[in-house]
């Protein structure tokens, strides 16, 4: 079973403030856990949405072989 982290921790595991982990969790963009009137998100859910919205750099051709007209 996962660690189930608050609002707070989230937060700092993503390096926001705490209103950006409430409104993922308002827009139903993070996975949670209502625990009576408490909101918890797994640790999993953390790492899910940081690898779903984790972006690849491009490859760029060298700029140094660039043509001088």
């Amino acid at each position: 079973m996962d660690r189930l982290l608050n609002v707070q921790q989230v937060a700092e595991r993503l390096g926001t403030g705490v209103r950006f982990a409430r409104r993922l969790i308002e827009e139903r963009r993070i996975t949670f856990v209502k625990v009576g009137r408490h909101v918890r998100i797994p640790e999993s859910a953390v790492q899910a949405y940081v690898t779903a919205h984790t972006v690849e750099p491009i490859a760029l051709r060298p700029i140094g072989l660039r043509r001088v007209a």
